[in-house]
């Protein structure tokens, strides 16, 4: 059986419900990550589904180097930790260095592995001793079966909470293609898989100096992943996108949640009725 629990609370996998990881794409501040965090929460306790806020302190992969990175390593856990504590809610951020691993993992309670790092042995390992479950989104440039290595040196340091993220694969200039057959054979290798519906929308450097998007396919290709199966959905998502620091183009309007998470959630009953 694919199970393991995320939190004391919280497990993923096999007879679970579906895991909602959703927040804005940095920690812009922490006035807008309360707005967030207040809205999805609320959309997700309605529903029934467990909810983990998502922001990252610090994006070191953006396409410009004036582009606004975040708050940094301890204003950025500093915000993630009054979230927890004010919405009671469990915390995923991603890490980018081995040294940033240990302190992340004293607030967080998902540490998450960015798609172009997923092969980086020393972070890897860093990620997997601190004991936390590690969400890794498969790189770009990767084949499915290609997360089979990056489970083993995650199980090599001793930790087998491991979630595998799908978030679309490079085709061409400034475009990303999903492959759903990339869920059924992540799963495959024995973890619980995630979809991530905003980056599979990106269009990498599209707009020259940032990433660009297409929002609108955002519901459709989520509603897709539920149906072939999935253990958790990964969305950005901001009250205003066209105003947001990073990603907007992608990032799902916070008034859409509901609506989409309650046919996300429809069909992933179905799916588990039908296996």
């Amino acid at each position: 059986m694919i199970k393991f629990k995320l939190t004391e609370t919280i497990s993923v996998g096999d007879g679970q419900p579906l895991v909602i990881f959703a927040g804005p794409c940095v920690a812009e501040s922490l006035d807008i990550c309360r707005t967030i965090a207040e809205k999805a929460k609320t959309v997700c306790d309605k529903l029934g589904l467990p909810y983990f806020f998502k922001a990252s302190f610090d994006k070191a992969n953006r396409t410009s180097a004036t582009a606004f990175r975040g708050p940094g390593l301890e204003k950025g856990l500093e915000i993630l930790a009054t979230i927890k504590r004010e919405f009671n809610c469990p915390i995923i951020t991603d890490v980018h260095e081995p040294e940033q691993c240990a302190p992340v993992a004293e607030v967080v309670d998902v540490l998450q592995i960015p798609a172009f790092l997923c092969r980086q042995t020393d972070l890897l390992l860093a990620a997997a001793k601190t004991g936390k479950p590690i969400n890794v989104k498969k790189g770009q440039f990767l084949a499915p079966e290609d997360m089979k290595p990056v489970i083993g040196k995650l199980e090599s340091a001793g930790n087998d909470r491991v979630l595998l993220t799908e978030r679309g694969a490079t085709f061409g200039y400034h475009n990303l293609v999903v492959d759903m057959r990339s869920l059924t054979i992540m799963r495959s290798l024995g973890k619980p898989v995630v979809f991530d519906a905003t980056h599979a929308v990106q269009l990498p450097g599209g707009q020259g100096t940032s990433s660009g998007g297409n929002r609108e396919f955002v519901p459709p290709l989520a509603r897709a992943a539920a149906a072939v199966g999935i253990d958790g959905l990964f969305l950005e998502t901001h009250p205003t996108p066209e105003k947001a620091l990073s990603d907007g183009a992608n990032s799902l309007p916070t008034e859409q949640l509901f609506n989409l998470l309650k046919n996300i959630k429809d069909i992933h009953g179905l799916v588990g009725k039908m296996q």
